[in-house]
């Protein structure tokens, strides 16, 4: 049997259960461990099979590395195209991505990372998407490369229904405070620890 959620607290604000039930959510997955990302793409999954658009934003790992989840993603785009199942799926890339290691180019992977923001805003504004992955955000901003008060104030102030999840490490306190979930990932232990290199089908 599923458990039942019960909120600890029903604030005083004159909606019925439904109605806060069915309000957009604003979601943050930061943390030093590795999962960020995987949790953000099985909320995904769920998205899908519920029937909401989602649009992948992806600005840290690189435009020429095709994760397992970007595959599986176009996949279920094919999948809703041809059998009407789930819902459209888009694939961003931001330019070449950009790598743990910052070797030049700052100011191309700067602008791209701000026109890949641009298209986000001008999809929210379009009501495009049902839930959107901006997976590794939390950097561009950290590097000023986008705005935060901006990101905080369009997400804040985002038209119909549309579900945002932001993932990466070290969120900014403001996002973190406009956020409705926020979930740190704390290591406890990881196989780097003991000299266990990424794998296929862990990492990507």
């Amino acid at each position: 049997m599923m458990p039942q959620g019960k909120p600890t607290h029903v604030p005083a604000d004159g909606l019925t259960t439904r109605q806060r039930r069915n309000r957009p959510l604003l979601l943050v997955h930061t943390g030093q461990m590795k999962g960020k990302s995987t949790a953000a793409f099985g909320l995904a999954l769920r998205a899908w099979t519920a029937g909401l658009s989602i649009g992948v934003f992806q600005f840290v790992k690189s435009a020429k590395w095709r994760v397992g989840e970007e595959n599986a993603f176009r996949a279920l785009g094919e999948v809703h195209r041809h059998t009407g199942q789930g819902a459209p799926v888009a694939w961003h890339k931001m330019g070449e991505g950009w790598s743990w290691i910052q070797r030049g180019g700052a100011a191309d992977h700067a602008a791209d990372a701000l026109e890949g923001w641009r298209q986000i805003q001008r999809d929210l504004a379009a009501q495009r998407h049902g839930l959107y992955v901006l997976d590794e955000f939390t950097y561009p901003m950290r590097w000023g490369w986008v705005d935060v008060d901006e990101v905080v104030d369009t997400l804040a102030n985002r038209p119909g229904f549309q579900h945002v999840v932001i993932t990466g490490r070290v969120a900014d306190p403001r996002l973190v405070a406009a956020a409705d979930l926020v979930a740190e990932l704390v290591k406890v232990k990881h196989p780097m620890d003991a000299g266990q290199k990424g794998q296929k089908g862990i990492e990507w």
